[in-house]
């Protein structure tokens, strides 16, 4: 098993934002590939991030931070959603591997965000439930952007605003329905950061954060979260 320390919080964004700045850069060192490390991950692992992103193909996060095998918790679906099993799997991180960082990462032209602003329409065609269930929660933040725009109809929603305000929004319901998450972050020992994935150069570009002493990003609030 590999023995090194977890690294803080900050250490741990850092290391992060590095990778995302190699691929971009088109200087990928791809770590952490090779044969020997990965035997050495057959006795457990110690991730320096968990990540909840969107199931988009577009979004291969071990590659858009040049990582490798047993780096990233990673979650992945439609929409970077806060669903049960999710919250699980992050708890899961946090607690018993004390991953200290936790990222959302979201990204321009989502398909589930596009998908909860069209249905927003009144003459929208009724998606299929299942699909449904899973998009709904974007749904609010579609009508909040609609109602700070002055519009009167889906023409009038910028989907990329709902994005970021889904990407908040989710940020702030995971520290809302998880003692473990919200206490990770108040001890110290977690940070969140809710980033936005551009798709035409490879940026993940921080929106939001908790629990970082950068104070280049900005911090959660609760009038973010409404």
């Amino acid at each position: 098993m590999i023995e090194e320390p977890l690294p803080t919080p900050d250490e741990a964004w850092q290391r992060m934002l590095e990778g995302n700045r190699r691929f971009v850069g088109e200087a990928p060192e791809h770590p952490h590939q090779d044969v020997s490390y990965r035997a050495e991950l057959t006795d457990g692992q110690r991730p320096v991030a968990a990540l909840l992103g969107c199931s988009d193909s577009r979004l291969a996060a071990e590659i858009i931070f040049d990582l490798g095998l047993g780096d990233l918790f990673a979650i992945r679906n439609a929409g970077q959603m806060a669903t049960d099993s999710a919250v699980a799997s992050i708890e899961y991180a946090v607690e018993l591997l004390q991953t200290p960082l936790l990222i959302v990462l979201a990204h321009d032209s989502c398909g589930a965000v596009r998908a909860a602003v069209d249905s927003t329409a009144l003459n929208a065609d009724p998606l299929p439930p299942h699909i449904w269930k899973l998009v709904a929660p974007i749904v609010p933040s579609a009508r909040r952007v609609l109602r700070r725009s002055g519009g009167t109809s889906v023409a009038d929603i910028d989907a990329e605003l709902v994005g970021l305000e889904h990407l908040r929004g989710t940020v702030a319901e995971l520290l809302e329905s998880s003692e473990i998450i919200s206490h990770a972050v108040t001890s110290g020992r977690l940070a969140i950061v809710g980033a936005k994935y551009r798709l035409a150069d490879g940026l993940a570009i921080p929106v939001i954060q908790v629990g970082l002493s950068d104070p280049d990003i900005p911090t959660l609030v609760k009038e973010q979260s409404k």
